[in-house]
């Protein structure tokens, strides 16, 4: 049986407060369960969180405690992802240790490398295809869709069974299309599903699942149509510093681009308020290029003062774009080169 949530928020409260009297000098002050782990201000001023569920974002929650705090210092312990949060505490300034928790102890974490690049399919009938059916393709880590405005619609698989192309929007629509429409030819397929996906994702359509679903990549895809909005004159998509593990989690967006001048810039887009999304731009910039200018783009309503005093903690600079909140209502978008 589940536990109740404020049973589990209570369970994580007293983990954290166990663990700060196991592992550190300073003492709890007041602690905060929550439904991904706990906060804790300690008595020296610090601030101590741990990691329990989505570990690999915990750092922004962490910052954002520590903002309304008396110090800069955090202790972020987590069981999983401790690699990741450490190379991400390392682009920040002031004193963030990662203490990675094995079993009986805590030891402090050790950052690991940017994820690499694991190479795509040479499929190039099959990327033709997807671009030839108007279709915005992609390529992350290692897997090729094809999307609309930002949506998939459609993505390149290899199995046992070859190389192919499979319609729907996100793995359960494709099994079920593929089931009740598998005789039907790959570009009527692909037209039939991305002309459903494209009268949702329209200017002044009606609130709909397929115009909430992947609101981040949807903004990505107007600016890779208009870069001049952020100040570039050419932009295109790039990989996540993490792998997005299915199409329902909101995964910030990221792209690659350059000014007029040819000065690269890195942009990461979100739609929301998303504590961790200045840890997840900056490692993003670490994935493609340490040296680019770092532009994070969110709608006007979702510029938060917590984002701007993240970013002024980052060592390296980065902006804060804050777009029309109507950005919906662009036109529509050209394939992705």
């Amino acid at each position: 049986m589940a536990l109740d949530p404020e049973r589990r928020r209570q369970l994580h409260a007293m983990k954290l407060r166990s663990i700060v009297s196991g592992f550190l000098e300073s003492s709890v002050e007041e602690v905060v369960g929550t439904d991904d782990g706990a906060s804790a201000k300690l008595s020296d001023g610090s601030v101590a969180v741990l990691a329990e569920e989505r570990s690999n974002r915990a750092l922004g929650g962490a910052l954002a405690s520590s903002a309304r705090s008396a110090g800069e210092e955090i202790h972020l312990f987590a069981a999983e992802a401790s690699g990741v949060l450490a190379r991400r505490a390392s682009l920040f300034s002031g004193p963030i240790t990662v203490w990675e928790i094995k079993e009986d102890r805590a030891e402090q974490a050790i950052p690991i490398t940017p994820l690499a690049d694991r190479g795509f399919l040479d499929v190039p009938e099959l990327v033709a295809t997807l671009r030839q059916s108007g279709l915005e393709v992609v390529f992350e880590h290692g897997v090729i869709v094809g999307e609309v405005a930002g949506l998939e619609v459609a993505r390149v698989v290899s199995d046992e069974n070859g190389n192919r192309i499979e319609v729907g929007v996100g793995a359960h629509d494709r099994e079920v299309f593929g089931l009740l429409h598998g005789d039907l030819p790959t570009v009527q397929a692909i037209e039939q599903v991305a002309d459903v996906v494209r009268s949702h994702r329209l200017p002044g359509a009606e609130p709909h699942p397929l115009n909430r679903l992947g609101a981040e990549r949807w903004l990505r895809a107007g600016l890779i149509s208009h870069p001049e909005r952020v100040g570039l004159s050419c932009l295109s998509a790039a990989a996540p510093p993490v792998e997005r593990t299915n199409l329902k989690e909101a995964v910030p967006a990221v792209a690659k681009g350059a000014s007029d001048g040819g000065g690269e810039a890195i942009v990461v887009c979100a739609v929301g308020i998303d504590l961790d999304l200045v840890p997840f731009a900056a490692d993003a910039r670490l994935l493609h290029n340490p040296g680019a200018e770092l532009k994070i783009v969110v709608p006007e309503r979702d510029t938060h003062q917590i984002l701007r005093e993240m970013v002024d903690r980052l060592v390296d600079p980065a902006e804060i774009i804050g777009i029309d909140d109507g950005w919906r209502e662009w036109t529509s978008t050209p394939s992705v080169p």
